[in-house]
């Protein structure tokens, strides 16, 4: 009997010692299923370097026949588990690729979680490309970096493009015409709301971000009154809030039809997409005569930048910024101007107010290479006429959300020399220019050239956004202190340690906001190239 109870008091000395054991490990490490139910069925994705990835799920129905410009349906259910390994289509757009790579049926969504547990649900990052609504895929940015570094769950999406995501013409459809893109990241942010606590996320914590045109995407989710409720903080990236009147999108839409050879909706009801997308290059445009979003309707009543100024938008938590040269390479038309060319174009711009912006913006500023481009890129990004990109409005739209939400946080990237794609002409410098931040935050290929500053730089970065997606504030122990705006400061971000907090007038001197906010003017009603043309610039 006593060698028995030896034996059972070993036992429950043997089996507290595992519990002990197993208690130390952290909840975190327990592996995670590649495997999760969603309301439609089940997924199964595939992990590498600690994350967890679902390619390709659907989150509404196919937009094809009579789905096409009609607001998202409902996604069908699936037995058995849908591979979502590997990506799925990108969304049609115009000049893109044209075999498999592309279609119509593209309505599907992309997760990014870390392969360990946790014993409470994750913060979301629900990111939206950019592209001028009319390019770019879900599946080409990595969220991966961002998962892992922050744990936090990232949700990229597809939506519509081009004239299948943001035609407005009568007949189209009775809700959504010009939006239907816009009801599309909604769509994925209610699959977000139902499905991402499988995946370990919070739905009361969705913070919802993107760049360029996935930062005008943020602007606008910020003032629909479907998506209120949605989400729970914002970051704008290089993204302003500019819309399109429906008077502006339907005659837009009437000029699309007539170059597709139709007249009206139900001729262009008869088309396959690949005529659509053919004829559409017109609608699609350049960087200022692309589609935007349409105001006017349920889902926009008001345009976002209105919303913002009189505090009708989502009042979240706020992260929004922009690259120090945004306009710099689309000011490159300008390259041969000469003096009386680039005076020429100022005062067809900016008509009575051109004497005093050349007075502020003299030719003879700007040095002896590619003097017309530099000039008009300090023009245009001071004064936002991009779309009210950068520069001055863009500070003012700051403090207009910062005014409401006392958790507004504005940010400029001053990397001097960050790497760039493609060619760069002889002798020009395109500096910080638009997308300029986004290898320091999604890896790309790009992202291998980074020097070991730039690396100090983009870790840094990958921990402010993190702690924003985490907290809806991006202060992060052991990085510089990153204040409101509230309290004055804006954050200028540098490579090499040197990042730091600067006075708000520093930026308002820096981009002479003064001289543009005592005048009146309006963006740029026409692309730079026939601006330049209208002055006369040889392009040759």
């Amino acid at each position: 009997m006593r060698s028995i109870a030896r034996q059972g008091l070993a036992g429950l000395v043997s089996l507290l010692v595992l519990l002990s054991v197993l208690s130390a490990v952290p909840a975190s490490a327990a592996p995670r299923s590649l495997t999760v139910t969603t309301d439609k069925g089940r997924v199964a994705g595939a992990s590498a370097d600690g994350v967890d990835r679902f390619f390709g799920i659907p989150y509404a129905a196919p937009p094809v026949g009579f789905g096409r410009w009609q607001p998202p349906a409902p996604a069908a259910a699936w037995t058995g588990t849908r591979p979502a390994a590997s990506p799925r289509p990108h969304c049609l757009q115009f000049g893109g690729d044209s075999g498999a790579g592309m279609s119509e049926d593209c309505l599907y969504l992309n997760v990014y979680t870390p392969s360990h547990r946790t014993n409470r649900p994750l913060p979301v990052m629900f990111w939206i490309h950019g592209g001028g609504f009319s390019f770019g895929s879900g599946e080409t940015e990595d969220a991966s970096r961002i998962a892992e570094a922050n744990d936090v769950v990232v949700v990229t999406i597809n939506y519509r493009l081009g004239v299948f995501g943001w035609l407005d013409l009568p007949g189209l459809s009775k809700q959504g015409a010009g939006n239907y893109g816009l009801l599309d990241q909604e769509a994925a942010l209610r699959w977000t709301q139902r499905n991402i606590g499988a995946f370990g996320g919070d739905p009361s914590r969705v913070t919802i971000g993107g760049q360029s045109a996935g930062g005008h995407s943020v602007c606008a989710l910020l003032a629909s009154p479907p998506a209120r409720g949605l989400f729970s903080g914002a970051f704008i990236q290089s993204g302003g809030c500019p819309s399109h009147t429906a008077e502006q999108a339907v005659a837009r839409g009437r000029k699309y039809a007539a170059a597709a050879g139709c007249s009206n909706a139900s001729c262009l009801r008869t088309k396959p997409a690949g005529q659509l997308l053919a004829t559409s290059g017109g609608f699609v445009g350049g960087v200022l005569s692309g589609p935007l979003p349409v105001s006017g309707g349920p889902e926009l009543p008001l345009p976002p930048s209105q919303a913002v100024r009189t505090g009708k938008a989502a009042n979240v938590p706020l992260l929004i910024g922009h690259t120090r040269d945004e306009v710099r390479p689309w000011s490159l038309p300008f390259a041969r101007a000469t003096k009386a060319q680039y005076e020429r174009a100022v005062r067809i711009e900016f008509g009575a107010q051109a004497d005093a912006v050349l007075a502020h913006y003299p030719f003879s500023k700007y040095g002896d290479s590619y003097t017309g481009t530099y000039a008009f890129s300090a023009i245009w990004g001071d004064s936002s006429s991009f779309y009210g990109l950068g520069g001055c409005q863009y500070h003012a739209l700051t403090g207009q959300a910062a005014r409401r939400q006392p958790r507004t946080y504005f940010y400029e990237f001053d990397d001097p020399h960050p790497p760039v794609s493609g060619g760069v002409p002889a002798g020009f410098d395109p500096g910080a220019s638009h997308g300029a931040e986004m290898p320091y935050l999604l890896p790309s290929a790009l992202s291998k050239q980074l020097t070991p500053a730039q690396q100090q730089l983009s870790g840094e970065m990958v921990r402010y956004w993190g702690s924003f997606v985490k907290h809806g504030d991006p202060a992060t122990a052991g990085l510089t202190a990153w204040p409101s705006y509230r309290a004055g400061k804006y954050m200028s971000l540098l490579p090499g340690g040197a990042s730091k907090a600067l006075p708000s007038s520093a930026y308002a001197t820096q981009h002479q906001c003064a001289f543009w906010n005592s005048i009146d003017y309006d963006w740029l009603p026409v692309d730079p190239g026939q601006l330049a043309a209208h002055a006369g610039v040889s392009q040759s």
